[in-house]
């Protein structure tokens, strides 16, 4: 009969489930807390987790707050037309012809150094000089004439300069590719039109310049048309005050 009590109370006792969501989680158990043990677990994970998290937010703001590099506003493309006046006055040794070639008629590698004056398109300024040099490509006989690759610049005082190369031709109209430039004219691309009026002393130029602001308005007068007899004034010529550009390039 005893044996039979005793059964039944050692049958009575269960372990309760540790997963279970009941309230007899709270209780304790021969002596151990096993709820309490997975509550503590739990929230140890739950706050390894969250500074986990909390370490990743901070480091990817950290990389967020990068300054971005801005990007570069465009070069203007508006077209710009400059008109100059090439004159040579026979005062600066200008052309120097160098025949490389050693032969009695011009040739392929002869050089033509030169350097002449530069006026505005009215021909009330005088804006500097040109610098530069040109190496014959070929004899055209039948023309009279040359074509030369130049390479040769404009200096137009305080305001900068202007790079261009091309063909050069004796005999007719060019066009020569605008390279650079400097002051003003920096980041400065386009064409310029070599208009010949008289070879090698009296040359036009109309420039189509891009990648500039506005020109100064006194580099913008209205040209005078090219002709043979056209002169600068008597006081671009004198280099007066008032008839050239702030340290104009001599």
């Amino acid at each position: 009969m005893a044996l039979t009590i005793s059964l039944k109370a050692t049958s009575f006792l269960k372990l309760p489930n540790p997963c279970s969501p009941s309230p007899f989680h709270t209780q304790n158990l021969l002596g151990f807390n096993f709820p309490t043990q997975s509550l503590r677990l739990s929230t140890t994970h739950q706050d390894f987790s969250t500074r986990r998290s909390s370490k990743n937010i901070r480091t990817t703001a950290f990389f967020d707050t990068k300054p971005k590099p801005h990007p570069e506003s465009p070069r203007p493309a508006k077209v710009q037309e400059l008109y100059v006046y090439e004159i040579n006055e026979r005062d600066r040794g200008s052309p120097a012809y160098l025949r490389l070639s050693q032969k009695p008629v011009n040739s392929l590698g002869d050089l033509l150094p030169f350097s002449n004056k530069v006026y505005s398109g009215d021909l009330e300024k005088r804006l500097g000089i040109t610098a530069g040099i040109s190496m014959l490509v070929q004899h055209v006989p039948e023309k009279n004439g040359d074509r030369f690759e130049a390479i040769y610049s404009f200096y137009f005082g305080d305001y900068g300069h202007i790079s261009v190369q091309g063909a050069y031709l004796t005999y007719e109209d060019t066009y020569l590719a605008v390279t650079g430039g400097s002051g003003i004219f920096e980041g400065v691309y386009g064409q310029v039109k070599l208009h010949q009026i008289v070879f090698p002393s009296k040359l036009f130029y109309t420039f189509y310049l891009k990648g500039i602001h506005d020109l100064p308005t006194e580099l913008t007068g209205k040209p005078i048309t090219p002709s043979p007899t056209v002169e600068p004034s008597p006081d671009a010529k004198a280099t007066k005050p008032h008839a050239t550009i702030p340290n104009f390039t001599n």
